[in-house]
């Protein structure tokens, strides 16, 4: 009798829509292995044989975490390229090396967590290297096109699956776990909530992060929007995978609920579908799903539409069905292709002709990053590298170009007399570097096998930079940093600062006579033992700092024999600005202040060249040449010397305001843009550099600017010509703003793009089709969005500042309205303006309640209150204890609601008599911890 072979499983047919194969593997799975998949780290299920999966794999700008690979720009280097087509390309060659390193490491996974969406509103965030821009129109455009690239092009398998970070109104780094943002509803639809939508509804999305902070009062692991709005722009089963640790910060640090259990089921009912918890430990997050379930909290079927998300990615990346694309890993297109994304990304902020520099110019290159090619914390290992000063000895020959690297070198000296001292080291360097002499991160920190730091007579000179904040590195003459590794002691023995919490810096805090040199990864001075330098809380050793000499004094030598100084200043992505850390300042680093001006002064014709993953606040004045770029990348090097030499013309533009000084910036924490004039949006200052900003070695002229109204379309076209002699991008710019608004508009506002390439002379027509959608603003009167009708200005040009065309449509739509308060009233959070507030959450689950900033007094102002023919009495819903007084137009108050004390969740209504009739302002004056939900008014 012959054996039969089982039937395929209907989860295993690819003949199937999805869905149906979903619902086959669901049914089949226990309620057990259902739960054990909700972890980041999910098992193997042998009897189905189901392969394990996890969510989760770094890829923002190369992939990020597993060793060697391509490393492009950062993200907002990719911003400042203003083109997406290019971003896409990018996004293709990350997937097919994240497939390629998949297929010889079972550890990359196919779930990455990029792009970052999250816009650059305050220049001062840390994380500001990982996002795009500040404007959400061109930040979705970017976001877009890279998760299209990471998706693939296979009609039915995604090569990846990208998920965004992080969900929502996230911009800081300071409290970032109990921070709340505070986001009024036209901020959240205009602002916050577009670059996600526009992102998602372009098709190529499989999920989003939550952020660890908090909006509205409300953790964003339990946000209502993820199924108000998300869920809403898409019809395919979006994955939400909780940020690492945040599922425990709902209780540990936010105290947001009681329990573990009560916060699991939470976030899970409110959309987490995969808990990023306790790293590759998944038995306490199954543990309280497993509570949550038997306290009645969950059902089966909330774990089974947590799990249906899951596994609907899986699908789509054809796990099920034995796909298995061939990927590409460090070709000679993505060494390519990472060269031309950090040439495109380059922008040229100031020139007076000093550049593009002649092929015989002598040239000092200085400055601490001259030498540099720097990686961020998302960054994957380098193959390759190309620090400025490696790309300018290719371009223009080494007997041509000098360098000083502009380091203070300094000995520590110690009580007894003797100086610090690093010992020769014995091993072989091959046994920490991998392909093509790439140094394994893995061995870069916490290195044990070299001898640590002692003293001697003559001790070692070591080059101290100081970063700003009084935050120090110290590198041997190797090249190597000193580092603290877990058994305290000091070694010579990393490559680079890096890791999260960094090793390798230090602080000089003076003492008595000297000095103790403080290492803050640990907190602990340093200590000088017989068997070594360690840090430790006892015996600390002062010292004296000697220094054998000045960098700014090699600045000056170098700079004075070249016929141009190219000053190479910026910061370093593992200090003073990063995750975990926002930056204090806008300013250069005293230390690189002092460089530039040496250099300056030893020689006019300085160029200074920022490599910044953010805006500083500088003096171009006196330069005659100013550019900057994002750390680029393997090519870094490479591509700054080609624009500087003029092989290609540069055409990056700003993905933010560069502002003036840091008395124009707002507070960190104020997310409400619109109120606090935030953004080249609103910002009516003067900006150091405005949005869009970039320049170029050739001129372009603009022309024959045409305009009209078809349907629900503006129809937009003008003539773009090179009137310059070389080839060059022109970024071209088209803005709009609402010319006689009824409520407070952008100033301008981005609504297309396009980076074109034209050669001397050669002229393109330009076309833009925007919909009707594009002008319309989230009307607080009345809950939605409205195309307010008048006349709109059309602004085109280089810039947001530098307009070349301008033309006006006149657009219908509808009227403004007053507020029908007598017949709706009016929702706490749908204010006009207000002054001392924030908006709360109103329950744990859902809506916004308004209360006085700690306790304090605010004011709520609702515009053009419509009472009809008259009422007579107000009514509130409010929790907490406090004084509501009521006022119309600015007048008397009308009206006194005192609120009975009771818990913030505990809503109580208290009525008042009151008198009006027509439209007024309506003027609401909160005194302490109360929160208002909802204000009624009858008759």
């Amino acid at each position: 009798m012959t054996a039969q072979t089982p039937p395929t499983p209907p989860f295993r047919d690819p003949h199937l829509p999805f869905a149906k194969r979903i619902d086959d593997l669901l049914s089949r799975l226990t309620l057990d292995e259902k739960v054990s998949f909700l972890h980041q780290f999910a098992p193997a299920v042998e009897r189905l044989g189901i392969a394990a999966f996890r969510t989760g794999q770094e890829a923002l700008h190369g992939v990020a975490w597993m060793g060697p690979a391509t490393v492009f720009p950062q993200a907002v280097g990719l911003g400042a390229t203003w083109n997406p087509d290019l971003v896409r390309r990018v996004g293709d060659a990350v997937s097919k090396e994240v497939r390629a390193m998949r297929a010889r490491d079972e550890r990359v996974g196919l779930n990455v967590w990029s792009p970052t969406v999250n816009l650059l509103r305050h220049p001062l965030w840390g994380r500001n290297e990982e996002g795009y821009s500040e404007d959400p129109k061109l930040t979705s455009a970017i976001a877009t096109a890279y998760t299209l690239g990471l998706r693939g092009d296979h009609p039915t398998y995604w090569r990846t699956a990208p998920v965004l970070k992080h969900w929502l109104a996230h911009n800081n780094e300071t409290d970032r776990a109990t921070s709340s943002s505070s986001v009024r509803p036209r901020v959240l639809h205009e602002y916050d909530l577009r670059a996600f939508r526009e992102t998602a509804e372009a098709g190529a999305v499989a999920g989003v992060m939550p952020a660890y902070n908090l909006v509205n009062g409300r953790p964003n692991h339990v946000s209502p929007y993820l199924r108000e709005h998300l869920r809403t722009w898409t019809d395919e089963d979006l994955l939400v995978c909780s940020d690492a640790g945040a599922p425990s910060n709902l209780v540990d640090f936010e105290h947001y609920f009681d329990t573990h259990e009560e916060g699991t089921a939470a976030a899970l009912l409110a959309g987490v579908d995969s808990f990023t918890d306790h790293g590759t430990d998944s038995t306490k997050i199954v543990a309280r799903l497993q509570g949550a379930l038997a306290q009645g909290r969950l059902t089966e079927a909330d774990i089974d539409t947590a799990v249906r998300r899951q596994l609907s990615v899986r699908f789509r990346l054809g796990e099920f069905d034995g796909y298995d694309e061939t990927g590409a890993f460090d070709t000679p297109e993505h060494r390519a292709l990472a060269q031309e994304a950090a040439e495109q990304a380059i922008v040229l902020l100031r020139n007076d002709g000093l550049l593009p520099l002649a092929p015989d110019t002598r040239i000092a290159v200085v400055g601490l990053l001259a030498d540099e090619c720097k990686l961020d914390w998302y960054s994957g290992t380098l193959l390759h590298r190309s620090t400025p000063l490696e790309g300018l000895y290719e371009r223009f020959g080494t007997e041509r170009v000098q360098f000083a690297e502009g380091v203070d070198r300094v000995l520590l000296r110690t009580g007894d007399g003797t100086f610090l001292h690093v010992p020769p080291a014995e091993e072989a360097d091959d046994q920490v570097r991998g392909a093509e002499g790439a140094l394994d991160p893995a061995l870069l920190a916490g290195r044990t096998d070299l001898p640590p730091l002692t003293t001697d007579a003559t001790g070692t000179e070591f080059a101290l930079v100081d970063w700003g904040e009084d935050i120090l590195t110290l590198r041997a003459p190797d090249g190597r940093y000193l580092s603290v590794a877990d058994d305290g002691y000091l070694r010579a023995s990393a490559d680079q600062p890096g890791g999260w919490i960094v090793q390798e810096t230090f602080r000089l805090e003076t003492h008595e006579n000297g000095h103790l040199l403080r290492h803050l990864g640990t907190g602990h001075p340093v200590s000088v033992a017989a068997d070594g330098v360690k840090v430790a809380e006892e015996n600390p050793e002062i010292f004296e700092l000697v220094v054998a000499e000045r960098g700014e004094d090699a600045v000056a030598r170098a700079a004075a024999e070249a016929d141009v100084v190219v000053v190479v200043a910026g910061n370093d992505p593992h200090i003073n600005g990063r995750e975990t850390e926002d930056r204090t300042t806008l300013r250069l680093p005293a230390h690189q202040e002092r460089i530039l001006r040496a250099a300056r002064a030893a020689n006019p014709h300085t160029v200074l060249t920022l490599v910044s993953a953010y805006p500083y606040a500088i003096d171009p004045g006196p330069l005659p040449a100013v550019l900057w770029t994002a750390h680029g990348g393997q090519a870094a090097g490479t591509a700054l010397a080609r624009v500087l030499a003029g092989d290609i013309s540069p055409a990056g533009r700003l993905p933010q305001t560069w502002y003036a000084d840091d008395a124009d910036l707002p507070d960190l924490l104020d997310y409400d843009v619109i109120g606090g004039r935030q953004t080249y949006l609103y910002f009516e200052g003067t900006p150091l550099f405005p949005f869009g900003h970039g320049l170029s070695y050739a001129s372009f002229s603009y022309a024959d600017v045409q305009a009209r109204v078809e349907g629900d379309t503006v129809h937009v076209s003008f003539t773009l010509t090179n009137t310059g002699d070389v080839t060059a991008d022109e970024v071209a710019q088209l803005y709009a703003r609402a010319a006689d608004p009824s409520v407070v508009r952008p100033r301008r506002e981005l609504l297309g793009h396009r980076r074109i390439t034209l050669t001397p002379g050669a002229t393109a027509e330009l076309t833009f089709e925007l919909p009707l959608t594009a002008f319309e603003f989230w009307d607080v009167a009345h809950g939605s969005w409205r195309l307010e009708p008048g006349p709109y200005d059309l602004l085109i040009g280089a810039s947001s500042e530098d307009i070349r065309l301008r033309t006006t449509v006149t657009l219908d739509g509808e009227p403004a309205a007053p507020r029908p308060v007598a017949e709706r009233g009016l929702e706490a959070a749908d204010f006009d303006e207000q002054s001392g507030t924030e908006i709360v959450d109103r329950t744990k689950t859902s809506g916004d309640a308004v209360t006085p900033v700690a306790g304090g007094t605010g004011e709520l102002i609702y515009r053009a209150c419509d009472f009809g023919p008259g009422v007579t009495e107000v009514t509130v819903q409010v929790a907490g204890e406090g004084t509501i007084e009521l006022s119309l137009d600015g007048g008397p108050t009308l009206a006194t609601l005192q609120t009975p004390p009771s818990g913030p969740y505990d809503y109580t209504t208290v009525d008042a008599g009151i008198v009006a009739e027509g439209v007024h302002d309506v003027h609401l004056r909160l005194r302490g911890p109360l929160r208002l939900a909802h204000v009624g008014f009858s008759g």
